[in-house]
């Protein structure tokens, strides 16, 4: 039977540790439902972050081309149909 969970140990320095152990207690959430929550959060504020930067880098490349306007954006599309 495959096992469905992996124990991992951290080390944290005490101050965070104590906050870690607090938030759980805030939550009602055990350490590891904690950390799983956190990590989660952290990978969709991770992809969010890239979506962005490709949008600010789309956006780069499309003012250096000269397109500018929605209009601009749909000439390009239909010019290749």
């Amino acid at each position: 039977m495959k096992r469905r969970r992996v124990a991992m140990t951290i080390s944290l320095p005490p101050e965070i540790a104590k906050d870690y152990e607090r938030l759980a207690r805030q939550e009602a959430k055990n350490k590891s439902q904690l950390f799983r929550d956190m990590l989660r959060l952290y990978k969709e504020q991770a992809l969010e972050r890239e979506f962005f930067e490709l949008q600010r880098h789309g956006a780069k490349l499309a003012r250096e081309k000269g397109v500018l306007t929605e209009e601009d954006v749909e000439s390009l599309v239909f010019e290749g149909r």
